[in-house]
C-alpha cells in the first residue's frame, strides 16, 4: 500500500460498514450513497489485497482481515475526530457560532422556546440547530453540543443528565368521542393503536407494562416521530409520546394517566476537546438549566 496515496474516506466507510453490519445501514449513518460505500470498500480491499466482508442473508460479516485491521482503523478515526475537534474549537472562539444537534421531535417541540430565550440572554452568540435522529453527529464534529434521549457512551464526550422525560398514552378528543375512553390498560387492546414500523422500542416498553402487543396489532405504524404525533393530533388513534410534545397539539388528551411507561433520560453532551471554549461553555450551561425548566413547565400544564 502506498501511504502517500491513502484515502481516509476508505477507512471511514469501512468502519461504518463494520458497525452497521450492512451497506444500507452504513450509507444511512454516513448520509452517503450505498454505491459510494461499496466502491470505497472495494478500493480498500484492492489496496490491502484481501476481502474485508462476506455477504450474509441480513447484510455483511467482517472477514479475518477486517477484524485484524479494525483496531488500527479506529485509532485513525479517533485521530481524525481529535483533529476535527481542534479545528472546531478554534472556529468557535473566532466566530462565536454554536451548533446544537438533537432529535427531530426535540427540535420542533422542546428547544424553540429555549433557544429563543437563549438568544435574548446571549445576543452575541449565533446558534445553528441540527435536527437529526443520528447520534453520531457530535463525534463527527457536525455539531458542538448534543441533546439526546440516550446516554453517550464515547469516552471523548462529557455528558450531563438533565431530566427524565415522562411518557404517556394520548388521543384526540374526536377519536375518544367515537371510540370511547379506555378505563384500564387492557382496554387498549380494543382500540385503534398507533405504533412503530421497524423500531420495536414501543413494543418492549408495553411488554414491561404487562401489555403483550406485537407489531401487527398496531393499526397505523411509522418510525417518523413527527408523523407519529401528527396522526395522534388528527384523531387516528391512541399513541404513546413524551408528555411535553402533546401540549402542542390542540384537542389531544391524555388517557390512562396511571399508566406510567418508563421515562426517557435526557442527556446534554459536548466534546471534551471544546468544553473549555468560552462560547460553548455558556451555551452548554444555559441549556443545562433551561431544558429541565421547560420540561417541568410542560408537566405542570
Amino acid at each position: 500500500m502506498d501511504i502517500r496515496r491513502f484515502d481516509w474516506a476508505l477507512v471511514r466507510s469501512f468502519l461504518a460498514v463494520m458497525d452497521a453490519g450492512s451497506m444500507t445501514g452504513a450509507a444511512r449513518s454516513l448520509r452517503a450513497r450505498q454505491p459510494t460505500l461499496s466502491r470505497h470498500v472495494a478500493e480498500l480491499e484492492a489496496q490491502l489485497g484481501a476481502p474485508l466482508f462476506e455477504r450474509t442473508g441480513r447484510g455483511v460479516a467482517p472477514t479475518a482481515a477486517a477484524l485484524a485491521i479494525a483496531d488500527a482503523a479506529r485509532q485513525m478515526q479517533a485521530g481524525a475526530e481529535l483533529l476535527a475537534s481542534t479545528v472546531a474549537g478554534r472556529r468557535i472562539e473566532t466566530t462565536e457560532t454554536v451548533r446544537i444537534t438533537t432529535s427531530q421531535v426535540a427540535a420542533v417541540y422542546l428547544l424553540p422556546p429555549v433557544l429563543a430565550a437563549l438568544q435574548q440572554a446571549e445576543p452575541d452568540i449565533r446558534l445553528e440547530l441540527v435536527a437529526s435522529n443520528q447520534i453520531s453527529n457530535l463525534l463527527r464534529r457536525e455539531a458542538d453540543i448534543a441533546l439526546r434521549m440516550v446516554r453517550p457512551q464515547q469516552g471523548s464526550l462529557i455528558a450531563r443528565k438533565l431530566a427524565d422525560i415522562e411518557l404517556g398514552a394520548f388521543a384526540h378528543r374526536s377519536y375518544l368521542r367515537s371510540a370511547g375512553v379506555p378505563r384500564r390498560a387492557e382496554d387498549l387492546l380494543r382500540h385503534r393503536l398507533i405504533g412503530s414500523d421497524r423500531d420495536d422500542q414501543l413494543i418492549r416498553i408495553l411488554a414491561r407494562m404487562g401489555l403483550a402487543i406485537d407489531r401487527e396489532r398496531f393499526a397505523l405504524r411509522t418510525d417518523d416521530q413527527l408523523a407519529y404525533g401528527a396522526m395522534i393530533g388528527a384523531g387516528a388513534g391512541i399513541g404513546f409520546v413524551a408528555t411535553y410534545t402533546a401540549r402542542r397539539w390542540p384537542g389531544v388528551e391524555r388517557v390512562l394517566p396511571r399508566l406510567q411507561p418508563p421515562p426517557m433520560p435526557c442527556w446534554l453532551a459536548v466534546h471534551r476537546e471544546i468544553r473549555s471554549s468560552r462560547v460553548v461553555r455558556r451555551v452548554f450551561d444555559y441549556l443545562a438549566e433551561a431544558v429541565p425548566r421547560e420540561l417541568a413547565g410542560a408537566r405542570s400544564e
